[in-house]
């Protein structure tokens, strides 16, 4: 059930089940093995993603229900495809169709469901007390009950309140209210102060709520996954599905938010290795393939003892996109980007910022009720007779400040995990600039997480990992990653920013790490998540090769667009539009044609606004600020309209057609890296061809599947992908030539060693070559490195770009026939390998 290469779809309500069915022979040809599905179990009306599930019983009526699903599987499995499911552990949507939810706040502490969901049913707020707090008035409580803006209805289950869509039960008790006068807001509001809940206005959300959410979304109400009663009830169906045949398999949706995910992941495989034993004869046999959404700090590795095959693929992706940048880059970008925005060139500065604003701002009620846990545990150790509260919430967030991963393992029972380096090198960085009452806190605090203590210890360290983790998401990913903006192709998910770059030596070792620690985790260069598609980093990469000639280009629009700069743009949000420009503008773009400008510029404006919101210095989703963003989206515009910025728009796209065939050349690099290191390969729906998205919602728009169909069913030589490179299809061609070796060779990709190979010569900077082999079948594949002063017309440097350069094979593969993949006229005549051959005709090379 590994699979050897997969596909991933994003279904909703338009891109349903059936629309995939004729799509099976396309994946087929393709090479494809599983098709990486989005989560399909019951979500909120109308979701574009799935991840707000409301009935984890029942595979969603809006995809085609399980029927839908079962004619989807039996089409795949005709073509020998299998699935993998995206499944979310770690929460559910609040919403009326959420009957658990419903439930909980008809009945309260008593409900069936009560302890399903990560409540806090005391706390130091006596209001709260055996209540939940649902901040969902878009004014002040006592302001929407005098504007009448609730009613009493009825609902199928009984008397309800209903708030415009909203919709919420009264207690069994008030099941007659639907026939009483609440004609006043004093008769409302004592009908409402006997109810389990407590409506609010949704500003007083981060100061007081008391259930965890998922990160600051007050619409998705977390889950105890971790209760068995909680995972047999969540997982039942997913559990059937595999059972059945119909999958092969899961990935793990946010695993961090999960109080334990070591102990929810030995779980899960035990139940579907209990579940694999029950599959029918004619199912795919052997382990289930499980991944798990992970992003891995610098430095991190996934715990071995998770039972686990690997990661979602972030961490490739961070590495492969380190490959493509050049490292001399580093300091004239960062200085640009200082004197532009007058903000640090360093991303480290950004984040230690972004932190404690994130803390105060969108955490505050998790991080007080994290203090309340662990300060009641004070009064049980003699040590710590004299830290105070006020301390101890100084001390997380110091340690939360400086904490460079996701969060720790520690659980505080019996047997657990070592916190870890991360923490202690947290601890000791959050000491350093502490008082001595807040560094006793901080040893207090440590001490807590690495002694096996109470249920009241387990709470206290729970409450801390699930606080850091959406700290370092929304901090990190949805923050810092807006406000740095030194070269945006590395502000991605899961990516280190403040490595601009690794060499060919780094990239061997991470690669022959992956391989011994976890051979089929997932290899992803794009995913639903992505701030920017796979070859629009690629592209914005090629800038760390010629950073002067960009600073020039930068300069040259700066004073052609003067003119039409307002006090609300800052620098460093047009240096950071000009790079999103560069990275997302199409190679088919014609800027005089109106139309296919205008439809360019709404994707920007789109961005745009996103980026200025997520980066919550003038605007934010919470403030917006409409003059600024008013200004912002009129630069936009003015840019971006052929009749007023012909200058810009001719030097520009001058520009772009000027780094265009290096980016397209790291772009097939990328690629075939994916498709030939140890892993498994991914494709995002779509990305076959070239993939300039944004953010979401730019990188989940429709895929014209008859294109790349077509595209894939041509008679076409390489010459002539080469010759038109910009329509995509050589990436394509790539993609499938090599999909379609890993099925000749499945033994060799799935347990082959990763040998890095030697390059000498003039250019051996420029070239990243190893070899796979397994017992006696090898490959050899090599791959051009920042090759942008050779690439001008098509992303093939010319033969005497390599001079002497050459790649050498061990003398254990000196005896390699030289079979090149995309070259039929090359042979291999010795151990010695000429770039200048190599990449005579194709700018990567495979042989066999």
């Amino acid at each position: 059930m590994i699979p050897r290469a997969t596909y991933r779809l994003q279904f909703h309500w338009d891109f349903a089940f059936e629309a995939a069915v004729p799509l099976a022979s396309y994946f087929a040809k393709l090479g494809i093995s599983h098709v990486y599905s989005s989560p399909i179990l019951k979500a909120r009306p109308g979701s574009l993603h799935g991840y707000d599930v409301v009935d984890p019983g029942v595979v969603n009526p809006e995809l085609g229900g399980e029927d839908g699903f079962r004619r989807l599987a039996a089409a795949l499995h005709a073509q020998d495809i299998g699935i993998i499911l995206d499944i979310v552990p770690n929460h559910m949507a609040v919403h009326p169709q959420n009957r658990w939810w419903m439930d909980v706040l008809q009945n309260g502490p008593g409900s069936d469901f009560a302890d399903y969901f990560d409540i806090d049913w005391q706390t130091d707020n006596a209001r709260l007390d055996g209540k939940v707090l649902l901040p969902v008035f878009g004014k002040p409580y006592w302001q929407a009950l005098k504007d009448g803006e609730l009613r009493i209805v009825r609902e199928e289950s009984g008397a309800g309140i209903a708030y415009f869509d909203k919709r919420f039960p009264l207690r069994p008790e008030d099941r007659d209210a639907v026939a009483q006068d609440f004609a006043t807001p004093e008769r409302l509001h004592a009908l409402l102060e006997r109810q389990h809940y407590r409506l609010a206005w949704w500003r007083s959300a981060n100061d007081e709520l008391n259930w965890r959410r998922f990160f600051e979304i007050n619409d998705l109400v977390a889950l105890n996954a971790g209760r068995p009663e909680v995972f047999e009830a969540s997982h039942r169906k997913i559990l059937a599905l595999f059972e059945e045949g119909l999958i092969d398999g899961v990935r793990v949706d946010h695993i961090d938010g999960l109080a334990d995910p070591r102990g929810y992941c030995r779980m899960l495989r035990a139940r579907l290795d209990e579940a694999a034993k029950r599959r029918p004869h004619n199912a795919e046999r052997g382990a289930p393939y499980i991944v798990v959404e992970k992003i891995l700090g610098k430095g991190e590795s996934l715990p071995a003892d998770w039972g686990v095959d690997g990661t979602t693929g972030y961490d490739f992706m961070n590495d492969v996109s380190a490959l493509q940048h050049d490292g001399d880059g580093a300091v004239p970008l960062a200085d640009l980007w200082h004197a532009l925005s007058g903000r640090s060139g360093e991303f480290q500065d950004e984040e230690n910022i972004a932190r404690p604003e994130i803390l105060k701002n969108a955490f505050a009620s998790a991080l007080h009720q994290a203090t309340r846990h662990f300060f009641a545990l004070t009064g049980t150790h003699e040590d710590a007779r004299d830290v105070t509260q006020q301390a101890i919430r100084r001390a997380l967030t110091g340690i939360l400040i400086h904490l460079r991963v996701y969060r720790t393992y520690a659980t505080g029972a019996a047997v657990s995990p070592e916190p870890g380096s991360h923490f202690e090198q947290a601890a000791q960085a959050a000491k350093r600039d502490s008082t001595p009452l807040d560094a006793a806190a901080i040893d207090f605090i440590a001490g807590v997480l690495h002694t096996p203590g109470t249920d009241a210890a387990i709470g206290a360290v729970r409450r801390f990992n699930q606080l850091a983790a959406p700290v370092a998401a929304k901090a990190v990913e949805d923050t810092a990653f807006y406000r740095y903006g030194r070269l945006l192709s590395r502000n991605d998910v899961g990516f280190q920013p403040g490595d601009l770059a690794i060499d060919a030596d780094e990239f061997h070792h991470r690669s022959v790490t992956h391989a011994s620690s976890f051979p089929h985790a997932l290899l992803a260069t794009a995913t639903h998540d992505h701030k920017r598609g796979e070859d629009a980093r690629a592209r914005l990469a090629v800038l760390s090769e010629i950073p002067h000639a960009w600073e020039e280009a930068v300069q040259t629009w700066l004073r052609m667009n003067a003119s039409r700069r307002t006090p609300q743009l800052a620098l460093g949000d047009e240096y950071q539009l000009y790079q999103t420009l560069l990275g997302a503008w199409p190679l088919d773009l014609d800027w005089r044609d109106a139309a296919q400008l205008a439809a360019f510029r709404e994707r920007i404006l789109a961005w745009r606004e996103k980026s200025l919101r997520e980066q919550k210095l003038t605007t934010s989703w919470l403030n917006p600020d409409a003059e600024f963003e008013q200004a912002n989206a009129d630069f936009v515009r003015a840019v971006l309209d052929g009749s007023k910025s012909s200058e810009f728009l001719s030097s520009f796209a001058e520009f772009v057609e000027r780094i265009a065939p290096a980016g397209a050349l790291n772009g097939l690099m990328q690629v075939t890296l994916r498709c030939t290191v140890s892993g498994v390969p991914d494709c995002y729906q779509g990305t076959e061809f070239w993939d300039f998205s944004l953010v979401d919602p730019d990188n989940r728009r429709p895929v014209n599947y008859r294109a790349r169909a077509e595209a894939l069913s041509a008679d076409a030589t390489l010459e002539d992908l080469l010759a038109c490179w910009q329509d995509g299809r050589v990436k394509q061609h790539v993609i499938t030539e090599l999909l379609r070796l890993r099925a000749r060779k499945p033994q060799l990709f799935a347990a082959g060693q990763y040998i890095p190979l030697a390059v000498e010569g003039e250019r051996s900077e420029h070239v990243l070559g190893f070899a796979r082999v397994w017992e006696k079948d090898a490959l050899c594949i090599a791959v051009p490195l920042h090759c942008a002063e050779a690439c001008h017309s098509a992303p093939l440097p010319p033969p005497e770009f390599w001079g002497d350069t050459e790649v050498f094979l061990p003398a254990e593969l000196a005896s390699l026939s030289g079979s090149h993949l995309f070259d039929a006229n090359f042979r291999a005549m010795s151990h010695r390998l000429g770039c200048a051959d190599l990449f005579a005709r194709f700018p990567v090379a495979v042989l066999t």
